[in-house]
């Protein structure tokens, strides 16, 4: 049932009440009548002792008035009656008393129940033999009393009605006060579906409001949800304002290098600008590149898909891939591994930083760059990734600047997103960078944990 929560509610706590109700009710019927079948069988018994009594003080001529009455008003109906003497002589009463239905029934018992049939109808009958002398005759005497059943059906049945009514008005009773408390108990959860339908889609303030602690961590998650959209939001803004910022340029560059190469009037001024056009090309490809990296780190949400790797092989990875080039450059990129070092992350991401760290110090270590050195260490709780150059370093100032995105501490040939990826990736794992520009040259250290 996922319908109404309200509804469900109602059901898992009236439910298990209306059989427990089921349940007294059939052992209120059961015990009403054997209520009744007690009561009446000991009106039978008080009955026939009272003929009993009466035929042995009048030796057996007639019943006193009292008797008479008694067969008469006993609760349910008039009772008839029938006395034999020991020879099998009829003394008193009417003149054929109830044949026993079942054939088990002991006739030599001083007093035995059994149903029968009288005239069509079903009876109750009392059968009492008692031994004793009257009027000349010895023996056993047998007193048989009866009584038709119709009227302890009926007393069964009203003390059964009664009863299931007063279970009636108790389910009743208690179905209005459980929906009352769930519909007081749901108010809570109510008021905060009413706030939360009446947001629009821009609000994403977290829910202040006070609820019940069995909630409180369903508005936690809401809360955090909606932390995490709004900085997805924030990123998408922000991704869409840097590109448009950003790649305006280098496209109108590439696009007045294709047209000057149409209006080069020789050929040779044509490959020179054809040239231009390609790196121009590949700078603005690589700039999209980074923007792309950049908004995948920082815009999801849904977490990284990590596995575990082999950070020292990532490291060496780079490394050998960014050392041919560095070499024409005059710089020298060294990498003393330690061994293997296990880390829970996303590879591809942690490549991209290492490579971007490396490739920031090419870029902007200058003219006295010539040495590059990439070094992987483990602590207990944290493995450091470090890249250490001797070029001409950044001033402390200058610091903030180069972790923005798209920022430079001196004009130079690079998109000024390298850090910004380096520090999002380190973010995304749980991690810091680092910046320390105490020379010579700088230091870019990525901290992750290793939980």
């Amino acid at each position: 049932m996922t319908g109404s929560l309200r509804l469900r509610l109602f059901v898992i706590i009236l439910g298990p009440l209306l059989l427990i109700a089921l349940g007294i009710g059939i052992w209120r019927v059961a015990a009403a009548q054997s209520t009744a079948e007690e009561l009446f069988d000991k009106n039978l018994l008080a009955a026939a002792l009272a003929v009993s009594r009466d035929v042995a003080l009048a030796d057996g001529d007639a019943i006193s008035r009292d008797t008479e009455v008694l067969l008469v008003e006993t609760a349910g109906g008039p009772v008839r009656y029938h006395v034999y003497a020991p020879d099998g002589v009829f003394v008193t009463g009417y003149a054929v008393p109830p044949i026993p239905i079942d054939a088990k029934v002991d006739a030599q018992q001083t007093f035995t129940y059994f149903d029968a049939t009288d005239r069509g109808r079903d009876v109750r009958v009392l059968r009492l033999q008692y031994v004793t002398e009257i009027a000349g005759f010895s023996g056993a005497f047998r007193v048989t009393v009866w009584q038709d059943k119709a009227v302890r059906r009926e007393f069964v049945r009203v003390l059964a009605l009664r009863a299931l009514a007063v279970i009636a008005g108790l389910i009743g009773a208690t179905a209005f006060v459980v929906w009352f408390g769930v519909n007081t108990g749901l108010k809570p959860l109510l008021d905060l579906e009413d706030a939360v339908s009446h947001r629009n889609a821009d609000d994403l303030n977290p829910i202040q409001r006070r609820v019940p602690i069995e909630i409180r961590e369903l508005v936690k998650r809401l809360n955090h949800l909606f932390s995490q959209v709004s900085k997805t939001m924030e990123a998408q803004k922000a991704f869409i304002s840097d590109a448009s910022h950003q790649l305006r340029n280098p496209i109108a560059g590439v696009r007045a290098l294709g047209e000057s190469i149409i209006t080069a009037r020789t050929l040779d001024v044509a490959k020179t600008r054809a040239a231009d056009l390609v790196e121009a090309a590949e700078r603005t490809g690589k700039l999209a590149e980074n923007l792309m990296t950049l908004e995948r780190v920082r815009a999801d949400i849904q977490g990284l898909p990590l596995q575990r790797i082999d950070v020292t092989g990532v490291v060496g990875n780079v490394v050998a891939e960014q050392a041919a080039s560095a070499n024409r450059d005059g710089v020298q990129i060294t990498f003393h591994p330690l061994g293997p070092i296990q880390l829970m992350a996303d590879e591809t991401l942690l490549t991209q930083a290492v490579t971007n760290l490396i490739e920031n110090a090419r870029g902007h270590g200058g003219t006295s760059l010539s040495r590059i050195e990439a070094s992987v260490a483990q602590a207990e709780n944290s493995i450091t990734i470090a890249v250490r150059d001797d070029g001409k370093g950044v001033a402390t100032a200058d610091i903030p600047k180069i972790r923005a995105r798209f920022g430079q501490a001196e004009p130079g040939s690079g998109s000024g997103l390298g850090l910004s990826i380096a520090e999002a990736v380190a973010e995304r794992h749980g991690g810091t960078l680092e910046i320390d520009a105490n020379g010579p040259g700088l230091t870019v250290s990525l901290h992750l944990p290793i939980g």
